[in-house]
């Protein structure tokens, strides 16, 4: 099945994630099943621009945000110019499809305050599960590491001389990431439980399950989420609120966009740049909340 071949294309020759490789086969099934159920096409390479078009709509009256839908357009995208380049397709119906354009819509972030508050008001449960569960907060924050990246850290993922963090991105590049001294005495507490609690033979991964099994995103998600949940009624609760957050706070206080670049193992500076919007927005609204004539 072309579906199938393209997979393997882009998890074994295009290296791409786990996650990534998920989601583009999750959305070439999608249009499958549509294209079967609505025009009787039994394999995806038929698809014309009409049909594509057509599907778009449906995700739109669906609910679908725009976003989502522009991003199945991509994976739309890179799977028939895998069949042009491999499969001999002679007309690639992308070059008929517009794709919607998205309002600007912000990464939702915390404040530092709410943040601290949240980490100085809770009490976490006894034992290693809630010493586990305040490290992954404060590590996803202090870093701004991916939810991935941090399912993935190792006991060796620690360079304790450098305080300095190994981190494993988006197609198996490593970067380092500089740990604070506070950091450091909560890894160094957070591991003594760890310890005590599985001994040294358990598993070579940092963080684990209570039954001492390797953590899985779903169990990082629901986590960071349920403990947000008492700070913020945002819609985006999950990990990669805390990611955001790093980067705006440090784009806020004045770091240099190419470093919170490098600390975010973005592979260019267009995907960084939100941040600094993210920040702009913000003075504005302080500006129009303060200044006599700030607002419009």
């Amino acid at each position: 099945m072309t579906i199938n071949k393209f997979v393997r294309y882009i998890q074994y020759e295009k290296r791409f994630s786990t996650h990534t490789v998920l989601a583009y086969q999750q959305d070439l099934e999608q249009l499958s099943f549509y294209l079967q159920c609505d025009y009787d096409l039994n394999e995806i390479s038929q698809a014309q621009a009409i049909h594509i078009r057509s599907w778009m709509v449906q995700l739109i009256e669906e609910g679908y945000h725009v976003n989502s839908v522009r991003r199945k357009l991509s994976t739309l995208k890179a799977f028939f110019k895998y069949l042009q380049k491999y499969h001999g397709l002679e007309h690639n119906p992308m070059r008929k499809v517009v794709v919607p354009k998205s309002g600007k819509r912000l990464p939702a972030t915390l404040g530092a305050a709410e943040f601290n508050d949240l980490l100085d008001r809770l009490t976490f449960p006894e034992g290693y599960s809630g010493y586990r569960d305040k490290m992954i907060l404060e590590l996803l924050y202090g870093t701004g590491i991916r939810r991935a990246e941090l399912i993935g850290l190792r006991l060796g993922s620690i360079d304790w001389g450098g305080a300095l963090l190994k981190v494993h991105g988006k197609r198996d590049k490593e970067r380092l990431v500089p740990l604070s001294a506070h950091l450091i005495k909560l890894l160094q507490q957070y591991i003594e439980v760890r310890t005590a609690e599985f001994g040294t033979g358990v598993s070579d991964r940092l963080f684990l399950t209570g039954r001492g099994k390797p953590l899985y995103p779903k169990l990082v998600y629901n986590t960071v989420k349920r403990y947000l949940s008492y700070i913020t009624t945002n819609e985006q609760r999950g990990p990669h609120v805390l990611r955001h957050s790093f980067a705006t706070h440090l784009s806020e206080n004045g770091a240099d966009l190419n470093a919170i670049k490098t600390l975010l193992g973005h592979s260019n500076l267009a995907a960084t740049q939100i941040y600094t919007h993210n920040s702009i927005e913000r003075l504005k609204k302080i500006y129009q909340q303060a200044h006599p004539k700030g607002e419009n």
